[in-house]
């Protein structure tokens, strides 16, 4: 007991400095269990010099950045309680759609993280000195004064910018997946977004009934979820059932961005103070309504659908009726009913055909086994949405076990889910691991006559053993061509980096005429047609290790070279141009298969007069990556 009381007398005899020095020794879960020792060291383990140490060791920001977010908060801790949430969504999110590459990357931005797609692009005539990168928002995580967040995805309809409000669950600290979901709530926890019972209007009939069916004869005292009572997780919904529920919600919970908010996301590039201040105050005026705007349910859908506008109703239904779904499964774009092809009347004719011999062996499978396989294999739409009194967007990022190829990780092609790429840090033994960001031609990123525009390409390095050879592998995640040319998920070159290569670099010089110096040379194998799209062949060449900090594989035989430099991606976004997003769902996961570039396509679209020259399908666009 004495020497208990020693101890905290000792703790607090130091002075705020060096006890906040001392705990940065503690993570925040110990920081706050030292509160609870006694009154003494509650008081001292609650000042902000502690917090402000917590949040620095967590290295989301900048220390110069902290203080500036600080001022957004009630407190360090507070800050340090909405860091702490959502650290682990940081880094690279990708989908194997479009085959062009879904590269999602996920940065600080202010009392918030942003999440930026990086637009499939060309290099202009500069080349890799170029203009800027372009990018488009997909979603927006905002942290209230208490540390507390406010989820945001982001869309674009008829030409107008969307938010789309929702909930963020708990996030894993090691989660992989990102998932997009519907979440059932209870009124009294304060969702504020649509209620279940308002589907019932929805024009598609089957789903009203099913939903009608899940409410009709039960009291809402008894739709409540009990102790006995699972919840029905939304992926354990038919794939057509979940995309329809996102498709309402969103369409329901929307609220089109206003001027003052369509603004920064992110603070750009801080090479002067005075204009690194001016952007801190529009960040900060913009926080604050988007958080408002949260608060105050814009876009909320009342329990009751009769205290709806009935105009608000109306153009809702028209909209919905006057287009079937939204993205098609099959095609990818909106597929109008009047718009409808004598081709696909066919489809759908063969379509009834099949599915009426299916209903039959179906019914066949009921007779005999009692139930369905759909239905086992499925949960029921009136079963989820049994679970609460209302329904919003959600965010879930969670672990599961993944599988992966050389780096790329094996996903599921029919969820509205990111999945993370693990970024391993540069260290001696894997000293070129990382993202690498390039394009074809020596001297590095110059166009050349024939070639005015050079595809930009995103390599993930990393290294891998096998049959006893270590190897430094360079999987593709992004590729700025028209249409694809190598598949997402694709080693484009393979190296033994115990394997010195004897092959000559074949220039002597670089692009500013200067004598090519090269540290090491690997043996290697460079992606080549040989199976076909999915599996391509491979050929001999070497990668070269060059001053200056380029990698450039050379193909032995045609000597053709990928160049490539590491990339910093928070400030090349900080330098970009923003480009309009896709429609809501499809903006986070992009679930149909193309090989072409669907987003310069929205781009062009939307910024056909802008000075950003989205003007052709092929958009010569500039990148630079120094």
């Amino acid at each position: 007991m004495l020497a208990d009381h020693c101890s905290s007398s000792l703790i607090l005899a130091l002075p705020d400095d060096v006890f906040a020095i001392v705990s940065r020794f503690l993570s925040p879960r110990d920081a706050c269990n030292l509160r609870l020792c006694c009154q003494s060291l509650n008081a001292v383990a609650a000042s902000d010099k502690v917090w402000l140490a917590q949040c620095d060791i967590l290295g989301l920001v900048a220390a110069q950045d902290l203080v500036e977010w600080r001022k957004g908060v009630s407190s360090y801790k507070a800050l340090c309680r909405f860091l702490v949430s959502v650290r682990s969504l940081i880094g690279i999110w990708v989908h194997q759609n479009p085959e062009l590459g879904n590269v999602v990357y996920v940065m600080p931005g202010f009392v918030s993280v942003v999440g930026c797609r990086i637009i499939p692009q060309e290099l202009g005539p500069l080349g890799l000195e170029g203009g800027p990168l372009l990018w488009a928002p997909v979603f927006e995580i905002v942290g209230d004064s208490d540390g507390s967040t406010a989820f945001f995805l982001h869309g674009r309809e008829r030409d107008n910018d969307y938010f789309y409000p929702g909930f963020l669950k708990k996030v894993d600290r090691s989660c992989n997946v990102l998932l997009l979901e519907v979440e059932p709530r209870q009124q009294n926890k304060g969702w504020k977004l649509l209620h279940s019972r308002s589907l019932v209007h929805h024009p598609d009939k089957e789903l009203s009934r099913r939903i009608y069916r899940s409410d009709s004869g039960i009291p809402r005292s008894q739709r409540v979820v009990g102790p006995s009572q699972s919840v029905v997780p939304f992926s354990r919904l038919a794939s057509g059932d979940r995309r329809k529920l996102l498709e309402i919600v969103t369409s329901q919970v929307r609220f089109k961005v206003p001027n003052s908010a369509n603004g920064l996301m992110f603070p750009r590039i801080r090479d002067d103070d005075e204009n690194f201040q001016k952007d801190m105050v529009l960040l900060s005026e913009r926080r604050l309504l988007l958080i408002q705007m949260y608060k105050l349910g814009e876009g909320e859908i009342p329990s009751d659908p009769t205290h709806m506008e009935s105009s608000k109703i109306q153009r809702n239904l028209d909209r919905q009726i006057g287009c079937r779904g939204s993205l098609n499964g099959d095609e990818g774009h909106l597929q109008c009913a009047k718009r409808k092809t004598v081709a696909g009347y066919l489809k759908d004719s063969f379509k009834r055909i099949l599915g009426r011999s299916s209903s039959v062996k179906g019914s066949r499978t009921v007779l005999m086994n009692g139930s369905s396989s759909s239905e086992n294999k499925y949960a029921q739409l009136h079963e989820f949405l049994r679970s609460g009194d209302m329904i919003g967007l959600s965010l879930h990022a969670s672990t599961v076990k993944l599988s992966s190829y050389r780096a790329w990780p094996n996903m599921r092609e029919n969820q509205f889910a990111l999945y993370k790429l693990p970024m391993r840090v540069p260290g001696t033994s894997q000293e070129y691991a990382g993202l690498w960001g390039g394009t074809f031609g020596w001297p590095p990123g110059r166009p050349t006559e024939d070639k005015p525009g050079k595809a930009l390409f995103f390599l993930l390095l990393s290294y891998e053993e096998s049959e006893g050879q270590r190897l430094l592998i360079a999987t593709k995640i992004l590729e700025g061509t028209h249409y694809v040319l190598h598949p997402n998920g694709s080693a484009m070159f393979i190296v033994k980096v115990n394997e010195p290569s004897l092959d000559p670099f074949p220039w002597d010089t670089d692009a500013d005429s200067i004598p090519v110096d090269i540290i090491h040379a690997y043996k290697g194998e460079g992606i080549a047609n040989g199976y076909g799209f999915r599996y391509p062949g491979s050929k001999p060449g070497s990668l070269f290790v060059i001053q200056d900090g380029f990698l450039a594989f050379i193909w032995r035989e045609s000597r053709a070279v990928l160049t490539l430099r590491r990339l910093n991606l928070q400030e090349l976004l900080k330098k970009g141009e923003r480009v309009p997003a896709l429609p809501p769902i499809a903006n986070f996961a992009y679930l149909t298969k193309s090989y072409s570039n669907i987003f310069a396509g929205y781009s062009n679209t939307a910024y056909s007069n802008t000075a950003i020259g989205l003007s052709s399908p092929r958009c010569v666009l500039y990148y630079p990556l120094k």
